[in-house]
């Protein structure tokens, strides 16, 4: 097996499915105009929640996800009443402040979260599944960390090819219409009885259930947590991913997301000048391509050729 499948190429694709989650929780608040940089806040919620969870109280890991990813919403909920009265960038400084107050929390409540060391030994997500193999004689012991790889990237692909299916099929309900409504003009959208309001909260808590679900995932995949994985730097990787895959289509974020956790990986022979070049491919795709590489203009154009 090992002759066939590469666990390096397995876990850059498992962070690959983290990063794309991560993209559609940036993307779902720009789908109502909201320019939004709590992804990284409700991601670290989501991850010390459910490691919490899991190691201190027992929880099974599926259960412990969900709550993660359900308090988190109610958390965007309260957020989001007061703060999407605000717009454009007073919006992003103000869900910012909210990203850096949950690290705070996170140094300094010790107790819980382990502080700044963080907490270590999470359970893995693929754990029970290759238990079950080597127990039933399936696998050898000898495979167990490649298939645990395997494992993982399958369990992540499903769950984050479940979100990209459940957000296209949303393209085609009331909710995405008034959503695409009010990005286009707020004022109009709630003169033809629009409830904006109530469309930019909902957005936002789906925004941050997402957010959680990878932070969960995150959790369960790297077996560590710390503070320092949830600082702004990740918040705005959350929104380059849909801003250069492409803010008017979901599959932007996809695509973003995937071509911005190879490239960088992709670039490893250039060692220390990586990053150089990882920033060089950026700005040249933002003065080429400033609208994203996936527009609603290019399915059109690929609708008339087929």
């Amino acid at each position: 097996m090992s002759g066939i499948l590469n666990s390096y190429y397995l876990q850059i694709g498992s962070f690959a499915m983290i990063n794309i989650l991560l993209g559609l929780s940036a993307w779902i608040p720009l789908s109502t105009g909201q320019l939004s940089l709590g992804s990284a806040g409700f991601m670290g919620l989501g991850a010390y929640t459910s490691a919490i969870f899991v190691t201190r109280f027992g929880i099974p890991l599926p259960f412990a996800i969900i709550i993660a990813g359900v308090l988190s919403m109610l958390a965007g909920v309260l957020v989001g009443i007061p703060a999407l009265r605000l717009k454009g960038v007073y919006l992003a400084i103000a869900t910012l402040g909210f990203g850096e107050v949950m690290r705070v929390v996170f140094i300094k409540w010790e107790s819980v979260t382990g502080g700044a060391v963080g907490i270590a030994g999470i359970p893995v997500i693929s754990t029970p599944t290759v238990g079950f193999l080597i127990d039933s004689s399936i696998i050898d012991s000898s495979d167990k960390n490649l298939v645990s790889d395997l494992t993982t990237f399958l369990i992540l692909l499903l769950v984050t090819g479940f979100f990209i299916w459940f957000f296209i099929a949303m393209r085609k309900t009331r909710i995405w219409r008034a959503n695409s409504a009010i990005r286009l003009d707020e004022t109009a959208a709630e003169s033809i009885g629009i409830n904006v309001h109530h469309y930019k909260v909902s957005a936002f808590s789906q925004s941050a259930f997402v957010s959680a679900i990878a932070g969960a995932l995150y959790a369960h995949t790297a077996s560590f947590i710390s503070p320092s994985d949830f600082t702004y730097h990740k918040a705005v990787e959350a929104l380059m991913f849909t801003v250069i895959g492409g803010s008017g289509h979901v599959l932007g974020a996809v695509l973003g997301a995937s071509v911005l956790t190879i490239i960088p990986e992709a670039l490893r022979f250039l060692k220390d000048y990586r990053y150089a070049a990882f920033g060089g491919v950026l700005v040249t795709m933002m003065v080429f391509k400033p609208e994203g590489i996936i527009t609603e203009n290019l399915f059109r154009k690929l609708r008339k050729k087929v």
